[in-house]
């Protein structure tokens, strides 16, 4: 079997090529729609996630989903948003086609 080596080359391929993939999904993520509101009310936040007032001051409490007050209302940012469901997504696992197949 042989053996693989990593040159300075090869890191520095490596580190462009990440460097362009993050640029390119933070670019993604800050593409919002025109008609897309930047900030949200926690109306607008419990609709979107299908939640209640008490879920989302679950989420506010525990810090969670960070955000702004003013006076006695609640905002929240999009971009927060996206990015926690970012963090929190699951892949599914691949399925065995035999059964006694072992990883």
């Amino acid at each position: 079997m042989p053996a693989n080596f990593l040159t300075t080359d090869d890191l520095r391929e490596f580190k462009i090529e990440l460097l362009i993939e993050l640029k390119e999904t933070l670019a993604s993520f800050n593409k919002i729609l025109p008609e897309q509101k930047r900030f949200l009310r926690s109306s607008e936040v419990m609709e979107l996630l299908d939640v209640s007032a008490s879920t989302l001051q679950h989420l506010r409490i525990k810090k969670i989903l960070p955000y702004s007050k003013m006076g006695s209302t609640f905002y929240y940012d999009w971009l927060d948003i996206i990015k926690i469901f970012e963090q929190n997504k699951k892949t599914p696992k691949a399925k065995l086609t035999n059964p006694f197949q072992k990883f």
